[in-house]
């Protein structure tokens, strides 16, 4: 399940980056892609809440800092 999470978010990170979703792995964050920004962070957590239809709090959404606490959080809600 968490592959396909995780290539899920990748593939929604890689869309609104505009970046090949080859660049990007468990590891990626707004540190190693140049184009994810704070607008654009915002973008990325409301198209992950409506692709998998859930709601993150303001709590978990400080938590949403790289490819994979974005997967570890989505898994926690699920």
């Amino acid at each position: 399940m968490k592959d396909n999470i995780q290539e899920r978010v990748i593939k929604i990170i890689a869309s609104i980056m505009n970046v090949p979703q080859e660049s990007l792995d468990e590891s990626s964050s707004p540190e190693s892609v140049d184009r994810w920004e704070s607008m654009k962070h915002i973008n990325l957590v409301l198209a992950i809440e409506e692709e998998f239809n859930i709601q993150f709090d303001d709590e978990q959404i400080s938590q949403l800092y790289d490819v994979g606490s974005i997967v570890k959080t989505i898994e926690c809600i699920l």
